[in-house]
């Protein structure tokens, strides 16, 4: 973004940089949305110009990851962390509706989730503390030491055909390690993903998933809204006991709490209640700038381009900086480095952010530096963080 008197680049890992073209379309439209007098934030959801806003914010959302017709999508309020609980709830009511029972004979239906990062060890914790049969296929952090990769699939327990889904998570955020290609899991069995911070940045086959989620703010528009993508027959119910009458304390209840049942969204094409204006709109403005700009496989060479950028200046630094992360699993949009010493790193994001390049402090929960490059941050932002590192380096190399 430019200001007055600097160009400022945003690093941030989320809320992320957007687009310039579609801040100037929404700074345009701010106080007139398309003739109605009003501001897309005043109005109703249920007039004809929100409605026809919704449509092809769907259809192109649609139009970009190729989604297959046996597919609902649904735009819902809230992060992609909400969907940890949807996940559960919904998933173990269409194993009921299968009535496919535990080989063992246990009442509930065993979870399997591949634990790559925090985001993902988050959302097993949530299933387990809503009373699911949690395993862990594979735990990184225990195998390798460190979130920083994938151990061999000969290490992971998968649970087979018993599984309920099997979950896992694109790309983890705070620590850079990223699957671009889905587990190999019983043919019977749904895959579940988190795609929050790489969706929309390579092409995916969604075929092969039960369920992709995805927080919107990080390739796709303004936070407080997450789309999720369901093969229709995950959509199956069995009759749900009434809220009132269902007094077991034990999960799985027949209840899914109303805002987190994935069926009321399909059958209320997401407006069953008063959806986030603003973020709806802004992503079906970001969405239509995507496909303008060539379609989600421009931004995947865009994100090799930017990435490949700034790791190749990690090899050639001779150890100044590092990467954590193996490298079959480097992230293309969550970049995390470390300095040679600790105490230069400070240095390193003073001079940073005195070069107007913001945000690049590493996650709380692992420090360092941390560069993300989303679809909408420039490869000159990149250009200009790679000569400052080469810069640093010549100043403070001994």
């Amino acid at each position: 973004m430019t200001t007055p008197d600097k160009q400022v680049w945003n690093f941030g890992a989320g809320p992320s940089v957007l687009p310039r073209a579609v801040l100037e379309q929404a700074q345009a439209e701010m106080l007139d949305y398309q003739g109605t007098g009003m501001s897309i934030i005043e109005l109703s959801h249920r007039t004809p110009e929100f409605q026809a806003l919704q449509d092809r914010l769907e259809a192109d959302f649609r139009r970009l990851l190729s989604v297959p017709d046996n597919y609902r999508v649904i735009f819902v309020q809230g992060g992609a962390s909400t969907q940890f609980s949807g996940v559960v709830y919904n998933l173990l009511a269409s194993r009921r509706a299968q009535q496919l029972p535990r080989a063992d004979g246990a009442a509930t239906p065993v979870v399997d989730y591949l634990v790559t990062g925090g985001w993902s060890s988050k959302a097993a914790e949530e299933a387990r503390k809503l009373g699911a049969d949690v395993n862990l296929v594979v735990d990184s952090k225990k195998t390798l030491g460190a979130y920083r990769g994938v151990p061999d699939a000969s290490e992971w327990r998968l649970s087979g055909e018993r599984a309920a889904y099997v979950y896992y998570c694109a790309n983890e955020t705070v620590d850079g390690v990223e699957m671009r290609v889905p587990p190999q899991v019983h043919p019977d069995v749904p895959i579940v993903c988190d795609m929050s911070s790489d969706i929309m940045s390579y092409p995916v086959d969604v075929s092969r998933f039960g369920v992709i989620y995805a927080g919107v703010q990080k390739n796709m528009g303004a936070a407080g809204l997450t789309v999720v993508i369901i093969r229709d027959d995950l959509l199956e119910r069995t009759p749900a006991a009434d809220a009132t009458t269902n007094t077991s304390p034990r999960f799985p209840s027949t209840y899914i709490p109303l805002m987190l049942d994935w069926t009321v969204h399909v059958k209320n094409g997401s407006l069953y209640n008063t959806p986030p204006m603003f973020s709806n709109y802004i992503t079906a403005l970001y969405c239509a700038h995507t496909l303008a700009e060539g379609g989600v496989t421009e931004m995947e060479r865009r994100a090799v381009e930017k990435s490949t950028l700034i790791y190749d200046a990690i090899a050639a630094s001779s150890g100044f900086y590092r990467c954590p992360v193996d490298e079959p699993y480097r992230s293309r949009m969550n970049i995390p480095f470390r300095l040679r010493e600790e105490a230069l790193e400070k240095l390193f994001l003073q001079g940073a952010e005195a070069r107007h390049m913001r945000q690049l402090k590493g996650h709380r929960s692992v420090g360092g530096i941390r560069a993300s490059v989303y679809n909408a941050l420039p490869v000159e932002a990149v250009h200009a963080l790679v000569a400052y590192m080469h810069e640093f380096r010549q100043e403070h190399q001994q």
